[in-house]
């Protein structure tokens, strides 16, 4: 046997120490907490920034007395706890060692059921860096335990520890970690951020919605202006980073939702792929580049830039739980866009497509919610999470839908009739054939609603749907033949 081996059976019958925040879990307990705080009363962040007079140690005892964190929904890292659980079964003494609050330890602990022993930060007492180097060195004497963490502050345990358990790090701090002690195993990280996490994260599939802001531009026949079509495709830009920035906010603010999620779930930031710190940094970098791109175009457009944040936002921290109130917040947001295509290239609205869009999209809206409800009965289960529907509200919000969805066809109608008298149009007949269509697709869509087969999302749906694309030609045909 030789010496590095022998080094390595000595080491495991050490106590293992591990570490919480970014090692056992993808994420960070202090952050996660503060989140769901502020997801359950908004109000707390004035009172956060005030807390942190108390110091680290009570920061964090102030935030876990008012909210609790479910140790079930969060990001577990897979390749440590199959490594923990082989260590317990060969009778392994396991500390949970952490700079979190106590009371989140001893939940995430009692979940496990892997952990001998409890060490973690209390009231006056932070255990983090040299602190916790301390207490392990008080506790089990100098190189008398084997650590496992992730971060360049570890590196403080890890000149005390027999050796390292390495996780989620780069290959510097690994070489570091080496330098110091011996490293017993090195976890690498299961998901590295990339370009593709970032995009998921900002949801830039999302921006198709964005297009609504070419509409007026269509409409008014000004596809030719070069000018016109430079402020469009700035809007379009800008209303992207926007949205792309909300994303990030209501995905941190639904962390806890998302995890229940069947498909939310696999989110950057619910997974864990994404640090919290790294989407709160990515936020206002977002809405710096959203609004240059408003200053380019007009004080007006960034007003109703203002608007549609500020509509957002309030539906992120306290309209989307409530009924009815929730999609026609949706719907607004749907057509704040088609008003900002319009305020960028300077023409006037129709209120008849004011009106087309109001309905259509709470159409759009009820059909996501409709679709929400129909898989939680799939699941078993009655309420929504973040939501304020219940699965008996099916029929309700199924008959709202197909009404609202008619009823769009029907102004659509009365528009197509009122162009007779139009200049913008000189076969304006042909327009019947795009109620005819909207019809056809609205129906369509409800009908796949009813059947299960709906993405929760119809908007994205209808990208990947051939019916929708086959409905979007001929309405482009026929807005040709009526030109």
């Amino acid at each position: 046997m030789t010496n590095s081996d022998s080094e390595t059976v000595i080491n495991t019958l050490l106590p293992l120490c591990v570490d919480l925040d970014g090692t056992l879990i993808q994420t960070d307990s202090l952050w996660e907490s503060c989140l769901r705080l502020i997801s359950q009363n908004p109000l707390m962040l004035i009172l956060l920034p005030l807390w942190l007079f108390w110091g680290k140690a009570g920061f964090k005892e102030k935030v876990s007395e008012h909210v609790e964190l479910s140790p079930a929904s969060l990001p577990f890292n897979t390749n440590l706890l199959k490594y923990l659980t082989h260590q317990r079964l060969h009778n392994r003494h396991i500390v949970l060692v952490t700079a979190a609050n106590k009371k989140i330890a001893e939940a995430i602990a009692a979940h496990l059921n892997i952990f001998d022993e409890i060490l973690a930060s209390d009231e006056k007492h932070n255990l983090s860096g040299k602190n916790k180097a301390n207490v392990l060195v008080d506790k089990f004497g100098e190189k008398g335990f084997v650590y496992a963490g992730n971060a360049k502050i570890d590196l403080k345990v890890w000149q005390h520890a027999a050796a390292a358990i390495v996780v989620n790090a780069s290959e510097n701090l690994v070489n570091e970690a080496k330098q110091i002690t011996t490293v017993e195993e090195i976890l690498p990280n299961e998901h590295k951020v990339s370009f593709k996490v970032i995009f998921k994260a900002l949801r830039i599939h999302q921006w198709v919605k964005n297009m609504l802001v070419f509409t007026a531009l269509i409409l008014s026949h000004n596809w030719s202006n070069t000018e016109a079509f430079e402020a469009i495709i700035l809007a379009f830009f800008s209303f992207g980073f926007a949205a792309s920035s909300i994303y990030l906010i209501n995905d941190l603010i639904d962390l806890e939702a998302d995890r229940k999620h069947h498909t939310k779930r696999n989110r950057p930031l619910a997974a864990g792929v994404l640090s919290i710190q790294t989407a709160i940094m990515m936020i206002p970098v977002l809405l710096i580049l959203s609004f240059l791109l408003a200053s380019q175009i007009s004080m007006d457009f960034i007003s109703i830039l203002i608007i549609y944040l500020f509509l957002t936002t309030a539906y992120s921290l306290f309209l989307k739980p409530i009924a009815l109130l929730d999609v026609i917040t949706l719907t607004s947001l749907y057509t704040i866009r088609i008003i900002a295509g319009a305020i960028a290239i300077n023409v006037p609205l129709s209120y008849w497509l004011l009106a087309f869009s109001m309905f259509i999209f709470l159409s759009l809206a009820l059909i996501k919610r409709f679709s929400e409800l129909k898989n939680l009965v799939q699941q078993g289960e009655t309420t929504s999470i973040s939501r304020g529907y219940h699965v008996d509200d099916l029929p309700a919000i199924s008959l709202f839908g197909i009404c609202s969805g008619y009823i769009s066809v029907l102004v659509l109608v009365f528009y197509t009739h009122d162009l007779q008298a139009s200049n913008l149009y000189n076969n304006p007949d042909w327009l019947w054939f795009v109620a005819v269509a909207v019809l056809y697709w609205i129906s369509h869509m409800w009908l796949l609603a009813f059947r299960g087969q709906m993405n929760e999302d119809p908007v994205l749906f209808a990208i990947h749907d051939k019916s929708s694309y086959v409905v979007s030609l001929f309405v482009a045909v026929s807005l040709y033949l009526a030109l």
